[in-house]
């Protein structure tokens, strides 16, 4: 790894590799010279340590949206549950406390604003100009386009939106990533970066 992360980001529960981390990093330390970063999708903090550690470079935050009840895909049954994060006295799952504990150990507190909302009611009434948008939240075609429509308008010009998990062949993988990587494409208002592994990054015109 080119960079030096304050936790060992291998005990950190979460689903993006560690190239992808990096080009996170690097993109938000240059994007965090325009704005805030925010993320949509913290889950237990992986992709946060990577981006609050960037901001932390020029006193920025990371806006961290997540409710914590999982994602479809991380419920009781299906294929990426985590029993270890499941609240057997709410019934429900919560990735908050292992969020707070990996972020308060990496001693990144004062560069994370934890949102808990689900993404629409978190952007009911946001008006603050983004430097950076990362979206890897729910997984279906709502959800993912609720996530697009409601945080890539308050990115700046010259700005980042970054998508995570984009699979062009749907033998690979989900498809909402994708379709809404097409529509930012098709919207004339972004234009492609680069591509690392799953993670499309591209900059607000």
């Amino acid at each position: 790894m080119s960079i030096k992360l304050p936790i060992d980001i291998r005990n950190v529960k979460g689903f993006l590799a560690p190239h992808e981390g990096e080009a996170l990093y690097h993109l938000a330390a240059e994007a965090s010279t325009l704005g805030p970063v925010l993320e949509v999708g913290s889950y237990c903090g992986k992709s946060s340590v990577y981006l609050a550690a960037a901001c932390k470079l020029v006193d920025s935050v990371l806006f961290a949206v997540d409710h914590h009840r999982g994602s479809e895909e991380h419920q009781p049954g299906e294929e990426y549950h985590d029993p270890e994060l499941y609240d057997d006295g709410a019934q429900l799952m919560d990735s908050f406390r292992t969020f707070r504990r990996n972020i308060r150990a990496a001693e990144l507190e004062n560069w994370v604003v934890p949102v808990v909302a689900p993404s629409a009611v978190a952007a009911r009434h946001w008006n603050t100009p983004l430097g950076l948008v990362f979206i890897d939240g729910g997984h279906s075609l709502e959800a993912a386009t609720t996530d697009y429509r409601s945080w890539t308008r308050h990115i700046v010009p010259g700005g980042y939106l970054a998508i995570h998990d984009i699979f062009p062949d749907p033998a690979d993988g989900g498809q909402a990533p994708y379709d809404i990587y097409k529509l930012a494409l098709a919207s004339g208002q972004f234009e492609l970066v680069e591509m690392v592994d799953t993670l499309g990054v591209l900059r607000r015109l």
